[in-house]
């Protein structure tokens, strides 16, 4: 695919690969073999529903990175990856989910013919997208190799959001406020989730602003009553219920960029006890989008929200957030750092995160959450605008 036609410019995809570069040279990796489907895109642009066979992105100090995956996957990456034909590669279908061959048995093939059958190979072996079958077999064929983890390593270059990707993100949260509108619209006693999980996967199809939408890496949370409890339930075929509560989960997506947002929605009159927690929240969302600062610590955000919520008597354990951007499924966190009291990663602009302080008490769940973004200066900003409140229907 001719450059011009990429999503990013030129010069974007050149600054992704000097830091990884500059990150493999750091711990000392000759080549690297990069598996995740987001990190993929990240650095070639490869897009496509591919991720379910073994591919990857082989990463060298000195040649424009290789695409590497099943071969009838091959013409889809020649239409979506900014180098030239000839950095696409790929193996034969017999590898494809076959007792007898593997193809990391290919892998080691190609590598061996490049003439790096002996180097350091940095693999992303904490990954839902590499299997121990898959290293067990790397390990057997590449015998003289030093097979070493690397697993985050891409993950950590995209912490700091270009002005291009945040651009992206922008229109992510335009799709996003779409969708919790529809659902503040749609949401009543009586509606069956199903229909309205489908009015979402509309609005977010449909897009903002003349921005078509993507599919999210998550699908639609949206857990009622004693449900919501747990946070990652989805949804079946029975109505909504007047006196429930139900947090959804969604978000837009843009070019696989997102954009996440929780809201809550009450059919009825909600609880004291819900109300509280509600004003003890908002409050800690508050405080902690006041202490994401350039300069302070992913602790800070998560120590202002527990400082809030304890003054209310609530005592919430667990991580409440994470850097979001470009993901494809299971997950559109990008599991680097987390807002928790442990993690004392140093703010920087153009980080991005969603400020995600659920709480999952013991017969009902609120979320209110927030994607944000670190600026030069001041507090952090968030992507979307829509209230911070338990929404509340008749």
């Amino acid at each position: 695919m001719p450059i011009e036609n990429a999503p990013f410019s030129a010069q974007e995809y050149q600054r992704r690969l000097a830091r990884t570069r500059a990150a493999m040279e750091a711990a000392g990796i000759d080549v690297l073999f990069v598996e995740d489907p987001s990190n993929m895109a990240w650095l070639t642009g490869y897009d496509g529903w591919s991720f379910y066979v073994h591919q990857g992105v082989i990463v060298t100090h000195d040649t424009d990175p290789i695409w590497w995956g099943r071969l009838q996957d091959g013409n889809g990456a020649r239409r979506t990856v900014w180098m030239e034909d000839g950095c696409v590669t790929s193996y034969a279908d017999h590898f494809v989910q076959s007792t007898v061959y593997h193809p990391m048995q290919a892998l080691a093939a190609d590598l061996k013919a490049m003439g790096l059958g002996a180097a350091r190979l940095g693999l992303e072996l904490e990954n839902y997208y590499f299997s121990a079958k898959a290293y067990l077999v790397l390990r057997e064929e590449m015998p003289e190799a030093e097979l070493v983890d690397a697993t985050a390593l891409v993950n950590w270059q995209r912490a700091i959001k270009s002005e291009e990707e945040i651009v992206f993100m922008r229109r992510a949260a335009r799709i996003t406020e779409r969708m919790i509108d529809g659902l503040v619209e749609r949401v009543a006693p009586g509606a069956p989730k199903n229909e309205v999980v489908g009015e979402i996967y509309r609005d977010a199809v449909g897009g903002a602003d003349g921005h078509w939408g993507d599919y999210p890496a998550i699908v639609p949370l949206l857990p009622s009553g004693a449900d919501a409890t747990a946070p990652h339930l989805t949804w079946d075929g029975r109505a909504f219920e007047g006196g429930e509560a139900t947090f959804f989960e969604i978000s837009g997506c843009y070019r696989r960029y997102h954009a996440p947002l929780c809201r809550t929605i009450f059919l009825g009159t909600p609880p004291d006890d819900m109300r509280r927690a509600e004003a003890a929240l908002v409050a800690g969302l508050e405080a902690g989008l006041d202490a994401a600062r350039v300069g302070n610590r992913a602790c800070d955000i998560a120590n202002a929200l527990n400082g809030a919520l304890k003054k209310a008597g609530i005592d919430r354990t667990g991580r409440c957030g994470y850097p979001i951007g470009l993901s494809y499924p299971p997950d559109w966190g990008e599991r680097t750092i987390s807002l928790r009291p442990e993690d004392e990663t140093v703010l920087q602009p153009g980080m991005t995160f969603h400020f995600m302080p659920g709480l999952w008490m013991d017969d009902w769940g609120l979320e209110i959450t927030e994607s944000i973004l670190i600026r030069d200066s001041g507090p952090a900003e968030p992507f979307c605008d829509r209230p911070r409140q338990l929404y509340v229907k008749d």
